[in-house]
């Protein structure tokens, strides 16, 4: 289900792959609320390989977990009747609410940035993912990208942002690096760069230590 995605403030990059980041909530419930704790933050969605697909600002914005109901058949008793139930559980989708626009989200990767926090800006993710000519994702492969770019970095600390399959996709330099999970976040975390707050939802990152750069 699809709503309000298209209105004033988002800025998809193609239509179709918003559409793919879209997902239909029919049986699902609103649980589990939270909202980011900053001023004011930019919103980034990323496809799993991590291509840019969507892109938003807003002041308030709120993360909620979606709760669906599963039945359960558990067999037959000694006496013949039928032994079953029904359990909650999380679900995929969440619904990300940008000053009073809402917005289903399932599987992808977002970063939610606070004003004042910008990524190194030579290490976009297209210059991150051009760089890499042997199309290999881990550790390893980040480590090379990063060694190629190490005088970029003025402070102490780097933190590379992935996607699920390991793209790197923003990388961030900082003096302060620090990170917690908030349980009313669905399947998020928390990272302070430098006292600016950066919200990662189903992402992968490191913290590395500039001086480990070859």
């Amino acid at each position: 289900m699809l709503r309000n995605c298209l209105k004033k403030g988002f800025r998809p990059a193609a239509v179709l792959v918003v559409a793919v980041l879209m997902c239909s909530l029919g049986g699902c419930s609103d649980s589990e609320s939270g909202w980011l704790k900053g001023r004011a933050f930019t919103m980034n969605a990323y496809s799993n390989t991590g291509e840019l697909t969507l892109t938003s600002h807003a002041e308030k914005i709120g993360l909620d977990g979606n709760v669906t109901t599963d039945s359960r058949y558990y067999g037959i008793g000694t006496n013949g009747s039928v032994s079953s139930g029904s359990t909650d559980s999380l679900s995929s989708v969440i619904t990300v609410t940008l000053d009073g626009r809402e917005l289903d989200s399932c599987g992808d990767t977002l970063i939610f940035t606070e004003d004042g926090l910008e990524p190194v800006k030579d290490f976009a993710a297209d210059a991150l993912k051009s760089q890499d000519t042997e199309k290999t994702t881990g550790t390893g492969s980040t480590s090379q990208l990063l060694n190629r770019y190490k005088d970029s970095f003025a402070k102490k600390h780097v933190v590379v942002i992935k996607s699920q399959m390991g793209t790197p996709i923003e990388v961030f330099n900082g003096d302060s690096i620090k990170w917690d999970i908030d349980d009313n976040l669905p399947k998020t975390t928390r990272l302070m760069v430098d006292g600016k707050t950066l919200y990662i939802h189903r992402a992968n990152f490191q913290i590395l230590d500039k001086d480990s750069l070859q």
